[in-house]
């Protein structure tokens, strides 16, 4: 059976437990540290202290009353959008959840008239980078660096919306 699963926009107590979800399950599942967490806390503070509600959104999403994923729209220039901090719960992986909330993001952006939509990860998580892939993001490029307590490679992406 599907989840029933609602998106709502933020409210105060989400940009906490954004940071400490993602905080937990990155260190769980690849051993990152807590920069990591520090990170997630630094992108969506910026974001609610900076927030452009014409240009600019977040969804978070819910089942039966529980947080279960997240992602953020963030301007960049009038042209381009970025989109930042996808995560999904364990337990919601595989529902489409992911898919939903980076099509949100695309269909936001289009409606806002900007050009193109990036974003940056890493390449161990297979999972987002599946999810952009199959919804038209093409991989710019690559770099190695060394975060979270590991080497790493970063990728950068980007979808053209111009079409």
């Amino acid at each position: 059976m599907t989840p029933n699963i609602a998106l709502r926009g933020l409210q105060v107590g989400d940009i906490g437990w954004v940071a400490h979800r993602q905080g937990i399950l990155y260190a769980q599942e690849y051993g990152w540290d807590g920069t990591f967490e520090a990170l997630v806390a630094e992108i969506a503070a910026q974001f609610v202290k900076s927030f452009d509600p014409v240009h600019e959104n977040a969804w978070i999403a819910e089942c039966d009353g529980q947080v279960v994923g997240s992602v953020f729209l963030v301007k960049v220039s009038d042209t381009e959008a970025k989109l930042r901090l996808l995560y999904v719960e364990p337990e919601m992986r595989g529902s489409g959840l992911g898919r939903r909330l980076t099509q949100e993001c695309i269909l936001f952006a289009k409606a806002r008239g900007y050009q193109k939509l990036s974003l940056w990860t890493n390449d161990i998580l297979h999972a987002a980078k599946h999810i952009y892939q199959t919804t038209g993001f093409v991989l710019l490029s690559e770099e190695n660096h060394h975060s979270f307590g590991h080497d790493l490679v970063g990728q950068y992406w980007a979808l053209d919306l111009k079409n």
